[in-house]
């Protein structure tokens, strides 16, 4: 298996997310598993695993979990954490057998069988690979029929990688979001520390709305619900403090999109 750009970084990242104040521990964990409504025995898919951070919670919520992510340094992590948590008595019993990890590449996953998984998530990841088409045709494939695909990302119409930024009106007192570009699919290298030399990138991907919704309906997967989720966090006290908030709560981070595989669309 080649070299992925996110194992580079996987020692980072892994410290990253399992930090307590990360946005996928706070705000994007709770709210998709209220969302995926994970039932016993479902057998769930963690699309892009990462270091597995929610494959662990699909487990303890009951599912039968598959895990996969192109990157071996971050399987390895994933395993890794697994082992701790398990020998820190924090896992329930069989916990340990019921989390599958696998190195592949999302657009590749021979060892699922055809309609065999209830529930897919894919959780900041599509973004970061460049054959969404592909993907989406592998999701179906190993979906059952009525089984549901949960895509979060960086909400694409207002996070754009080098695209986007924050203003300030200091007339009207404003914080506002800077777009300057959206319609266009992109793609481009992202610096993983901003202000360090380390040189260390990921690539990442923008598209707009539509390339996602149309990508999901060639592949009979019907959207039932989107969601999109803003930051929680305060400003400190200071001038600008309300304005930054109310900015921060109007313009949401994340997107949130269920797909339900179908017979057939039309």
């Amino acid at each position: 298996m080649k070299s992925t750009s996110w194992g580079n970084v996987a020692r980072w990242y892994d410290e990253v997310i399992e930090s307590k104040d990360s946005y996928q521990r706070s705000l994007i964990l709770p709210n998709l598993l209220r969302l995926m409504e994970i039932q016993r025995g479902e057998r769930i898919l963690d699309l892009a695993c990462g270091q597995g951070f929610f494959a662990r919670a699909f487990c303890e919520a009951g599912g039968k979990v598959t895990a996969a992510d192109i990157s071996k340094e971050l399987i390895d992590i994933a395993r890794t954490n697994l082992a701790k948590q398990n020998s820190h008595g924090q896992a329930k019993q069989g916990f340990k057998e019921s989390i599958d990890y696998h190195v592949a590449p999302a657009h590749a996953l021979h060892f699922i069988q055809n309609e065999s998984i209830d529930k897919i998530a894919v959780v900041l990841a599509l973004q970061n690979i460049e054959n969404l088409n592909e993907v989406l045709v592998e999701c179906a494939r190993v979906l059952t029929v009525r089984g549901k695909l949960y895509m979060i990302l960086n909400h694409p119409a207002f996070r754009i990688p080098k695209e986007s930024s924050w203003g300030f009106d200091e007339r009207a007192h404003v914080q506002y979001r800077r777009i300057d570009r959206y319609l266009s699919n992109t793609k481009m290298r992202i610096d993983m520390h901003p202000g360090r030399k380390s040189g260390e990138q990921t690539i990442s991907f923008h598209r707009p709305l539509q390339t996602y919704i149309k990508a999901l309906f060639k592949q009979s997967l019907c959207v039932r619900r989107l969601e999109e989720w803003s930051s929680g966090k305060k400003s400190e006290r200071g001038p600008r403090a309300t304005a930054e908030d109310k900015a921060r709560k109007e313009i949401p981070l994340f997107l949130a999109i269920e797909a339900q595989k179908v017979l057939c669309l039309d």
